[in-house]
């Protein structure tokens, strides 16, 4: 579902739509890459629901760094079976360089492609 989709709804509705699509067998803990358009501004984060907290970064629902920069695509995600598994994955892709961050992101998604309609069915 893409922002534009999003803006007819209450957030509510948004939400409980995304929570809808959501995949039951992935569930997981996730580490993700946000990005504001091809090559801009990254953001990596992890969480244990994708689809609700993508949805949180799409309508700026907290404030802060995705919000203030208008972050919103998702580039990039892995699943993990543990928090403490995604935890460290989290932290050492905010250690890495931009450059390294940006070659993963193009070496599973070349054309920066908006995923978020992967973390439905």
């Amino acid at each position: 579902m893409t922002d534009l989709q999003l803006r007819g709804n209450t957030n509510q509705e948004n939400y409980q739509t995304l929570k809808g699509q959501a995949v039951r067998k992935f569930m997981g803990f996730y580490v993700y890459i946000l990005a504001s358009c091809r090559n801009g501004t990254l953001y990596v984060g992890m969480t244990d629901d994708l689809a609700r907290r993508i949805w949180e970064h799409q309508i700026g629902a907290v404030p802060g760094f995705t919000r203030k920069y208008d972050v919103k695509m998702l580039v990039w995600f892995e699943r993990y079976e543990s928090r403490e598994s995604a935890f460290q994955r989290e932290r050492q892709l905010k250690k890495w360089s931009r450059i390294w961050k940006l070659d993963l992101i193009e070496k599973t998604n070349p054309g920066w492609r908006d995923l978020t309609e992967d973390v439905g069915p």
